[in-house]
């Protein structure tokens, strides 16, 4: 019985592992980094593998703790984030890493886009919404914060915008999510927007990846922007 008993903690135990996101963490601010690791250790659906005070050792980190979201500084010394994140994209090209920064210039935000980030939020003395855009991140979500969604959009229509013939069969929900993900909004304020379950909206998203041909809520909303679907 001692052994039986054993074996279904064993068991339980792997299953709410296996629930949990594992998320890895680079960091240089000494403070706001531990801050932050003992909220995420905390929460019940993350598992929070490391946290690193720089990126020199990204990618090996990456290598040996296949983390589901990587949640990565733009500044750091030695190298930045948007160095690591290259570097980790070359090697794992489907690892999501969300960019957090304290910087809100076009720039970087293109950059990050372009490189590959799955998201880019400002940083928050609220840890929650650190929780919030890592499991918009894990679930194929954009988790752009609203000032940087205002200005991905912006970026995109002032300097970036071309002309497309290349026709699109979205539906008419499909475009009303779209609009929504250009503007920032969480799968949960979609679903508000829209009428429709959390779910259904999950849907759909996997329906816009398909038909833009992309792979992450930031790519979708540049194409929407520059084929103006939206």
């Amino acid at each position: 019985m001692v052994a039986l008993g054993k074996t279904q903690y064993s068991n339980n135990f792997k299953t709410i592992v296996n629930r949990m996101i594992r998320v890895v963490l680079f960091e240089d601010n000494k403070n706001f980094r531990e801050s932050l690791s003992m909220y995420l250790a905390g929460n019940e659906n993350i598992w929070l593998i490391g946290n690193f005070p720089d990126a020199r050792d990204a990618v090996s980190i990456v290598k040996r703790h296949k983390p589901d979201v990587v949640l990565m500084d733009i500044e750091m010394p030695h190298k930045t984030g948007l160095m690591a994140m290259a570097e980790i994209k070359q090697v794992f090209p489907d690892t999501k890493i969300l960019i957090q920064t304290v910087f809100e210039d076009e720039e970087r935000i293109f950059q990050a886009i372009c490189g590959g980030a799955s998201g880019y939020i400002v940083k928050s003395p609220d840890p929650e919404k650190y929780v919030q855009a890592i499991r918009e991140v894990q679930e194929g979500g954009s988790a752009l914060s609203p000032s940087i969604a205002s200005k991905v959009m912006k970026l995109f229509q002032n300097q970036f915008v071309k002309s497309q013939n290349t026709f699109v069969d979205l539906t008419q929900r499909e475009k009303d999510v779209l609009a929504c993900m250009v503007k920032g909004l969480s799968y949960k304020l979609i679903a508000d927007a829209c009428g429709i379950s959390y779910s259904t909206v999950n849907t759909h998203v996997k329906h816009i990846y398909e038909k833009l041909h992309v792979n992450s809520a930031p790519e979708a909303i540049i194409k929407a922007i520059e084929m103006r679907l939206v």
